[in-house]
């Protein structure tokens, strides 16, 4: 026997060395108890049950179940508020009264939507101030910048319509007390569309649907939405409703750059003020009692908007562009992102 051969035998023998086991002894061993785990057979991953995978992804809820769920919480909400106003108004009221069912029903789309945020931040861990409206600027300096720039942007829309010749601002209806109270009541009107629509389309959907195929797509998904809802409007059209979708795009880019809510809905409520209660002029194709002056179209439908109003015209879609551009270079994405 070679030196080699008596080493091996050696070491083969020797008590330190475990007796080589055939490969069913070795399987045996790895499924006992007191095995190491590194010995152990790998165990086969949980599988989900069949609920499990329909409601559940790897973030948790599903987001068709999420946006569900926050639509059907804000439709139950509404139709409690709303079966609610029916002991304040008759089902036929007109006159001031109807003023006040309008602004009612504004109010309870507001709490509706916010109301449904509320419940869903609870399930996902969120609070509402995540979803663009944190109550620490609540009607601070980025809201009243907004409200400048909205009057600011309809004041030279309405000039420039006035300049091409197809708008006349008329003369002043209102006099004495109803001045103010109808600017009063106009501007909290309109704080109350500016704060459902923005947070309706730019708060918890966009927030949700961000998070799954980015903000810009979600943006434009919603922005479509947005323009297409205000075809429900009387004197709407498809050309104000996407004027309106376009204005919604730039609310987006607001929220993009400053991280809130505030500017847009400051921007949305004063633009709104100033066609209805200032120039008394068709919004979306509503045209409302109680607005200052009494003015007048004449022209091409595709210069003064029609039925829809302003919004409607092809200066409409310019003036966008021109604030978009200036926002875009007044407030840059880098200020935000540090």
């Amino acid at each position: 026997m070679t030196k080699a051969d008596s080493a091996e035998s050696s070491s083969m023998n020797s008590p330190l060395t475990p007796p080589s086991l055939s490969p069913e002894e070795k399987s045996q061993e790895s499924l006992a108890p007191g095995a190491p785990l590194s010995a152990q057979t790998p165990r086969s991953p949980v599988e989900k049950s069949f609920t499990e995978y329909i409601f559940q992804g790897p973030e948790g809820l599903r987001l068709g179940w999420r946006i569900l769920l926050y639509m059907g919480a804000f439709g139950a909400v509404l139709y409690a508020l709303l079966w609610l106003g029916r002991s304040f108004f008759p089902e036929t009221i007109s006159g001031v009264g109807r003023l006040w069912q309008e602004m009612y029903g504004e109010a309870a789309l507001f709490i509706s939507a916010l109301a449904s945020a509320f419940l869903m931040g609870n399930i996902e861990g969120s609070t509402v101030d995540d979803y663009g409206l944190p109550r620490r600027q609540v009607f601070g300096k980025l809201f009243w910048i907004g409200a400048l720039w909205g009057l600011g942007s309809i004041a030279v829309l309405l000039v420039a319509l006035r300049v091409v010749g197809v708008f006349d601002f008329g003369h002043i209806a209102l006099h004495g007390a109803r001045i103010w109270r109808f600017a009063l009541f106009w501007g909290v009107f309109f704080l109350l569309v500016g704060l459902f629509e923005e947070f309706l389309f730019r708060g918890y959907l966009l927030f949700t649907l961000t998070r799954s195929v980015g903000f810009w797509p979600a943006a434009g998904i919603l922005s479509c939405a947005f323009g297409a809802v205000h075809l429900s409007n009387g004197g709407e059209g498809y050309v104000g409703a996407l004027s309106a979708a376009f204005i919604g795009l730039f609310f987006c880019l607001t929220l993009e750059r400053t991280g809130t809510l505030w500017f847009a809905v400051g921007f949305h409520a004063v633009w709104d003020w100033g066609q209805t209660y200032v120039v008394g002029v068709a919004d979306s194709g509503t045209v409302e009692p109680g607005h200052l002056l009494a003015p007048s179209f004449h022209g091409s439908p595709w210069l003064t908007g029609g039925s829809v109003g302003p919004e409607g015209s092809a200066l409409c879609f310019l003036l966008v562009l021109v604030i978009w551009m200036v926002f875009a270079w007044r407030y840059p994405l880098a200020k935000y992102q540090g």
